[in-house]
C-alpha cells in the first residue's frame, strides 16, 4: 500500500498543531537507516492501540460525511456505521488519516533535513494489528568544504576619481552641447543620421527600418554590434552590420545604414557663470565637491551589497560535490513563485509576461536553473562553515530576531495607520516606546505563526548561515579593481538585517513541507 504524496503534506499543518496544542496523535518507534545518493529509510512503527483511536476517529469523519435514515447526519453510531461500511474500510481511511502525521513526527525525532517529499509505503497492518510504514526520503547532504578563511574578492573602489568626476561634470555640461558637421570619418560621441533598414533572418522587417535615423555613436542599441561598424564610416557609404537578437534564441537580426551625415558634439568650457545657470551651484569648485561627495556615498551604498554577493559567490565556488536536484527545483519554483508575485503587485499576469518577452515557461525555467544552482551551492557552503565552526543558533537568538522583525511589522502597521507620527529623526528607543503594545501583538503572533506551521527550524537555519556569513565576512580579503586592499571597515558596519533577508543571497530550500497560504513561500 503506496500513499497519496497529498495527503502526507496536508498532515504537516495537522500535526504541528496537535503538537502545539498537545491533542492526543499516534505514539511512535521508528528507525533510520542510511542509503546511497543522500537517501534513508525511515521505518515507522504505530501500535494496534493507537490504530484503534485512529479508526474511531475516522469513523466519526464518516460519520459527518454520509446520511444514514434515521440517524441525523454525524450522529450514527459506530456499530451503525462498520456494520454498513465495514470496519475495514475505515481502517484504511484511519492508515490515510495518521501516514503523514507519524511520518513527522519520525522525521522531527531524527532530525532529518529533508529535501523532497516522501515515497512511504505500508509493510504490515493493512487488516490488523499494529502498523508498519517505511518510508524513503532524501535529505541534505553534509558537505565539507577547504579554503573558506582564505577567500580574496574584488570589488569597486569605493574611491572617487578624476575622471569619474570629470564624466559627471561633463554629462551636465552636455545640456548645453552643441552639434557640427564634419566631414570626416566618424568617431565615438559623433551622432550619426542614416536610413536604416532591417531584417529578421535575411526577411526585411518594417518595424526595423527608418529614415533619417539619429544615433550616437558608444550609445546603446538592438544589438551592440552597430557601435564598431560605425567607427570609421563616412558620409554616403552604406554600412553593413549584424548580430544575434538579445532575447530571440536563433533569431539574427541585420541591418544596412546610409551614412547621411556627421556631427560632432562640442561641450561649452565649464565656468562659474555656467554652472550656474544648469545647476544649483554658484561655481565650478561647490560643483565639484557636490558631486564628488554625492558619488562616494552612493558607492559606500553599494560596497556591502556587492562584497556580500561576491563573498557568497566565491564561497559556493568551494562546494565541489553534485548538487542534489530536489534543492534545485524547489529553488527554481521559488524563484518562480517570487517573479509571479513581482508581476501581480506591477498588475501583471505571469502569462502576459511571457507574452511580452517572446518566451515560454521552459524558457524561464532554462534561464532560472543556473542562479538557482549557485544560490543551492552557497546555501551548502554557508551549511558546511557552521558545522566546520561549531555555530550554534540559541533561543535568544530566535527570540531577538522575531522580536526584529516584530517591530518592522508594527511599525509598517502604525504607519498605514497613520497611529505613529513618523520622522527618520525618531530614535529606535522612541519608536519602540510608542508601538509597545502593537510590537507585543506582532510578537505573538509571528510566533505562533512559526510554531504552527514548523517553520522555527527555517528560521534558526537562516540565524545559522547569518553568522556562518559574518564570519567569512571577518576573514576575507577585500581588493579593488587595480590590485589595493580595502579596509572591511569601509565596508561592513554591524550586521543589522534580519535572517530573511538572507535568503535572498544564500537561497535554501529547506523545507518542502507545505505552509500555510498565509506564510510566506520563500525558504531560507
Amino acid at each position: 500500500m503506496i500513499f497519496d504524496r497529498k495527503k502526507i503534506q496536508k498532515s504537516f499543518c495537522t500535526w504541528m498543531r496537535a503538537l502545539n496544542k498537545r491533542i492526543h496523535f499516534p505514539s511512535v518507534n521508528s528507525s533510520v537507516k542510511n542509503l546511497e545518493d543522500n537517501k534513508v529509510i525511515v521505518t515507522i512503527e504505530v501500535s494496534e492501540d493507537d490504530i484503534e483511536v485512529a479508526i474511531d476517529e475516522a469513523f466519526k469523519k464518516i460519520s459527518k460525511e454520509v446520511k444514514l435514515p434515521g440517524f441525523r447526519q454525524g450522529k450514527a453510531p459506530r456499530k451503525v456505521l462498520e456494520a454498513k461500511f465495514g470496519k475495514e474500510y475505515a481502517r484504511s481511511e484511519a492508515l490515510n488519516d495518521i501516514v503523514g502525521e507519524v511520518y513527522f513526527q519520525a522525521i522531527n525525532e531524527h532530525e532529518l533535513d529533508v529535501i523532497a517529499q516522501p515515497q512511504v509505503e505500508l509493510i504490515e497492518g493493512q487488516e490488523s494489528g499494529a502498523a508498519i510504514f517505511e518510508a524513503t526520503v532524501e535529505v541534505r547532504p553534509t558537505i565539507e568544504i577547504q579554503g573558506y578563511k582564505n577567500l580574496e574578492i574584488e570589488v569597486s573602489s569605493p574611491h572617487v576619481t578624476q575622471e569619474e568626476i570629470d564624466e559627471s561634470v561633463n554629462r551636465l555640461l552636455e545640456q548645453a552641447s552643441e552639434r557640427n558637421e564634419v566631414s570626416r570619418p566618424a568617431a565615438t560621441g559623433d551622432f550619426i543620421t542614416m536610413d536604416l533598414s532591417g531584417a529578421i533572418n535575411g526577411e526585411p522587417e518594417e518595424s526595423l527600418t527608418a529614415e533619417g535615423f539619429v544615433f550616437e555613436i558608444g550609445s546603446s542599441f538592438i544589438i551592440e554590434e552597430i557601435n564598431a561598424s560605425l567607427e570609421g564610416a563616412e558620409i554616403g557609404q552604406e554600412i553593413e552590420f549584424g548580430g544575434p537578437h538579445p532575447s530571440e534564441e536563433d533569431t539574427e537580426l541585420g541591418f544596412v545604414a546610409k551614412i547621411l551625415s556627421i556631427e560632432e558634439k562640442i561641450l561649452p568650457e565649464l565656468s562659474d557663470e555656467l554652472v550656474a545657470e544648469l545647476s544649483e551651484f554658484a561655481t565650478v569648485d561647490l560643483l565639484v565637491a557636490d558631486t564628488k561627495e554625492r558619488m562616494e556615498e552612493m558607492k559606500r551604498n553599494q560596497l556591502p551589497g556587492q562584497a556580500t554577493s561576491k563573498i557568497l559567490e566565491a564561497i559556493s565556488e568551494l562546494v565541489t560535490e553534485e548538487v542534489p536536484e530536489p534543492l534545485i527545483q524547489e529553488q527554481i519554483q521559488q524563484q518562480m513563485q517570487d517573479m509571479a508575485m513581482r508581476m501581480a503587485q506591477q498588475g501583471m499576469q505571469f502569462e502576459q509576461f511571457l507574452q511580452a518577452t517572446n518566451q515560454s515557461m521552459e524558457d524561464i525555467v532554462a534561464n532560472l536553473r543556473e542562479p538557482s544552482e549557485q544560490s543551492v551551492r552557497t546555501d551548502l557552503a554557508l551549511r558546511a562553515v557552521a558545522a566546520a565552526e561549531a555555530i550554534e543558533v540559541t533561543e535568544s537568538d530566535v527570540e531577538n530576531e522575531i522580536e526584529n522583525v516584530a517591530k518592522q511589522y508594527a511599525l509598517q502597521a502604525a504607519i498605514q495607520a497613520e497611529e505613529i507620527d513618523y520622522s527618520l529623526e525618531m530614535t529606535s528607543e522612541e519608536i519602540d516606546g510608542q508601538l509597545s503594545p502593537r510590537i507585543q501583538t506582532e510578537k505573538e503572533n509571528l510566533t505562533n505563526s512559526l510554531q504552527e506551521n514548523g517553520q522555527i527550524r527555517i528560521l534558526k537555519a537562516d540565524l545559522l548561515k547569518q553568522k556562518a556569513l559574518k564570519l567569512v565576512e571577518d576573514s576575507v580579503k577585500i581588493k579593488d579593481e587595480d590590485g589595493n586592499e580595502i579596509d572591511k571597515k569601509e565596508i561592513f558596519v554591524e550586521n543589522t538585517e534580519n535572517a530573511s533577508e538572507l535568503s535572498q543571497n544564500g537561497s535554501n530550500p529547506d523545507n518542502p513541507d507545505p505552509k500555510e497560504e498565509e506564510l510566506s513561500e520563500s525558504d531560507d
